[in-house]
């Protein structure tokens, strides 16, 4: 696994390259010479996060609308007047 550094200049006169070298490892992204971003194959995400799921991946679940879920109604005002007294 390499570690490619890019200037931010550099990321963005060529993402692909980036996406392409992020596949071998890392790539560190620069501003004025200090890394600020990090970008990372999905792979290597899931690797460093153990493989958490987030909520974009939990609503994207095939059986996910089997799933019981009955909120109970709110009865009543929902909102009240503002005091600015």
């Amino acid at each position: 696994m390499g570690i490619t550094t890019l200037s931010s200049r550099e990321f963005n006169q060529d993402a692909s390259g980036a996406k392409q070298a992020a596949r071998r490892g890392p790539v560190f992204i620069t501003n004025r010479g200090r890394p600020e971003h990090v970008l990372l194959s999905i792979e290597q995400y899931q690797k460093i996060t153990g493989g958490q799921a987030n909520i974009v991946e939990l609503l994207a679940m095939p059986r996910a609308g089997k799933v019981k879920f009955d909120p109970p109604r709110l009865v009543g005002k929902l909102y009240r007047p503002a005091d600015l007294g």
